[in-house]
């Protein structure tokens, strides 16, 4: 039976990611042309080895089932497995709903128990990180401690909104502090100098990633109430009566959690060295096998640009910018600081033909299109002429209708019909 299980926290109804959530849960969220969300803790989890994988959620998990029934499919040899666990009613917990992190993990235990772990490991579903994890479970394991959280080093500014740890010499967590805001004197809260690496030597803060390494005992003990959530309530208690160990984490570390954060992680990839590099061919990033052509350039220009596979793109100008799969971009069209999903199928020509008769555009970028920062989900329809973010006006965020404006960036919701000169 499994030693370690691995636990991915779904999360609830991703309100900081909508309008991006408003079908999906928030794992499902296209990510970097061709991946989900999730495919980054599941990968981190394989390439340590570690192949016992749930992946908690209830909220549009319909999606994300697809997702991971197409994408994560083991042998027979390697006892691996990535099962979701949605929210469910039962005679024990009649509510069937997550009330919080440490809720989810609760109201699960009895799928998790018969596997007969000795460790549990929490991670986020919505970060983008490349972890050892066996180093973190061996450096646990060493440490004697009940519970392990990897943390990383932040700046005062950017402590604001983090939970943030105060540590000993020893690396034990003597105290927690979460989301202390901008104003607030925490300055005992720096970390020790001897624990800080040289890359982290300006970060003098330790900041919680929200990955945990529970011994199963500690775990149970921790969940034997009604706490909601490991952040917030279930670590700070422990501190009390636990020992709690630190795992100083040094590498590239990105939580997307608001769409503002989403953007700007996205379109860093694009960058000549971006900080998170999916060519690592050691450690690389798992998804669904689609099987789609090579992507094909008719006379256009790219520049500091992702283009996935499966994409024609004819004349067209396209800076800055991500080109998700099958994402079909007709001549005269020009994107810059564009997040295109692309689309889950390719029109055949009897559709697009069905289209012209009704004065619908075809699924993709049409002719002579101008798009600037803006993020466009999958299977949107932009007709001929159309002009997205061109002006220099500062929008107010909100609900337009067929659009939505959030942290000043413009969103082309799901399955979105833009008609042939349209001005947003």
């Amino acid at each position: 039976m499994a030693e370690v299980l691995s636990i991915i926290l779904g999360g609830g109804k991703g309100t900081r990611l909508f309008p991006l959530t408003q079908f999906r849960s928030k794992p499902a969220v296209p990510f970097g042309g061709k991946f989900r969300l999730v495919d980054i803790p599941i990968s981190n989890c394989i390439n340590s080895n570690l192949k016992q994988i749930y992946i908690v959620t209830q909220f549009n998990s319909a999606s994300l089932h697809l997702h991971i029934g197409q994408a994560f499919v083991f042998d027979s040899f390697s006892n691996g497995f990535v099962e979701i666990l949605a929210a469910e009613q039962t005679f024990e917990h009649s509510s069937g709903w997550y009330e919080g992190t440490a809720d989810a993990v609760r109201k699960n235990f009895a799928h998790f128990r018969t596997q007969n772990p000795s460790y549990y490991i929490i991670l986020s579903g919505d970060q983008l990180y490349r972890m050892d994890l066996q180093d973190l479970l061996k450096k646990h394991i060493d440490s004697g401690a009940s519970i392990s959280i990897a943390c990383t080093g932040v700046s005062r500014e950017n402590a604001s909104e983090l939970g943030i740890l105060k540590v000993d010499k020893n690396n034990q967590v003597v105290e927690f502090l979460e989301k202390p805001g901008a104003s607030r004197d925490i300055s005992g809260f720096r970390a020790p100098a001897e624990l800080l690496t040289e890359k982290n030597k300006d970060n003098s803060y330790l900041a919680s990633m929200g990955i945990y390494v529970f011994n199963a005992k500690a775990m149970e003990e921790c969940l034997a109430n009604d706490l909601a959530d490991f952040g917030k309530e279930v670590i700070p208690a422990a501190i009390n009566s636990l020992k709690v160990n630190a795992y100083l984490f040094d590498g590239y570390w990105e939580d997307i959690g608001t769409i503002r954060n989403f953007y700007e992680t996205n379109l860093e990839l694009t960058t000549v060295k971006p900080s998170f590099d999916f060519y690592d061919e050691n450690r690389p990033i798992y998804t669904h096998t689609r099987n789609l052509p090579p992507s094909k350039m008719n006379f256009s220009n790219l520049n500091q640009s992702i283009a996935a596979e499966g994409c024609i793109i004819t004349n067209a100008n396209i800076t800055n910018s991500i080109v998700g799969i099958r994402t079909i971009i007709e001549t005269g069209s020009s994107l810059n600081g564009v997040i295109c999903m692309g689309a889950d199928y390719y029109e055949t020509e009897l559709q697009k033909a069905q289209n012209a008769e009704a004065r619908i555009p075809n699924v993709g970028i049409g002719r002579g299109a101008i798009i600037r920062g803006a993020i466009i989900d999958k299977n949107v329809c932009v007709g001929e002429g159309c002009r997205i973010g061109v002006d220099e006006i500062k929008r107010t965020d909100g609900n337009y209708g067929h659009y939505y404006i959030v942290d000043g960036i413009i969103i082309i919701p799901k399955n979105t019909i833009l008609y042939p000169g349209t001005v947003i």
